[in-house]
């Protein structure tokens, strides 16, 4: 039986070259989309290319979406290997402490932190039903206070607090979720992919979707001995 992952916000970018990856190392592969013509679309060319793919409607910010998601998984498969929560967001008009409005910060939070709380615990019960399942939050170096906190660091430049905030709150969750979960054999940690060229990360950027998925990949399949509440990139663990 294959194991069978979870991807939000699978549709483009990071997301969809996650599932690729996932798809390629022999998982059948859920391409969680809040469009799902688009995530359809996506599903059907990892399908085109030989991959274990479908479409699954997910909105992380609408918690029917979510639990009609999670209600379809346990009626379908009754089990879920692998999750990871990839859907966020860079909130429109995100700005400076001083410049930034309470809608961009709410938004942030909204998708980034209180989505992934609903969509982790929605499917925890599917997720108890794995031999051993793992969860994967897609976090970023903007949420480090060692690296933000750095003068000299190019991140301490970067002013989108409702973003690099809300990561943050997303490492806390990740933290307590994987002191939780101590002892079912989930483990819990959040991968920084690094900047990417994706709708988010600027077509500018270095990094393509497939060099950023592959550290999440990593973390989707850790064995028994792997680590749990921790974040890393591609190098290794990331400082708080």
């Amino acid at each position: 039986m294959k194991k069978l992952a979870l991807i939000t916000g699978a549709n483009k970018g990071i997301g969809k070259e996650i599932a690729r990856q996932l798809g390629e190392a022999g998982y059948l592969v859920l391409i969680g989309s809040r469009d799902l013509a688009r995530g359809e679309a996506a599903a059907g060319e990892l399908v085109a290319d030989g991959l274990d793919a479908e479409a699954v409607q997910l909105e992380v910010t609408d918690p029917a979406s979510v639990r009609h998601a999670a209600a379809r998984i346990g009626q379908e498969h009754g089990r879920l290997d692998v999750l990871v929560n990839n859907a966020a967001i860079i909130p429109d008009g995100d700005a400076g402490v001083t410049e930034v409005a309470a809608g961009p910060l709410r938004a942030g939070f909204e998708t980034n932190v209180i989505g992934v709380v609903d969509v982790t615990t929605a499917l925890l019960p599917v997720l108890r039903n794995a031999t051993a399942a793992r969860i994967v939050n897609l976090s970023t170096s903007l949420a480090s206070f060692t690296q933000v906190g750095d003068p000299e660091s190019p991140m301490s430049a970067i002013r989108t607090l409702g973003y690099n905030s809300s990561k943050a709150a997303l490492n806390m969750v990740t933290v307590m979720l994987a002191n939780e979960l101590r002892g079912t054999g989930i483990l819990v940690n959040a991968a920084d992919p690094g900047n990417c060229a994706t709708d988010m990360g600027g077509w500018d950027a270095a990094r393509t979707p497939a060099e950023g998925a592959a550290v999440a990949v990593r973390l989707a399949t850790l064995g028994p001995d792997g680590p749990t509440g921790q974040v890393h990139d591609e190098n290794g663990r990331l400082p708080w």
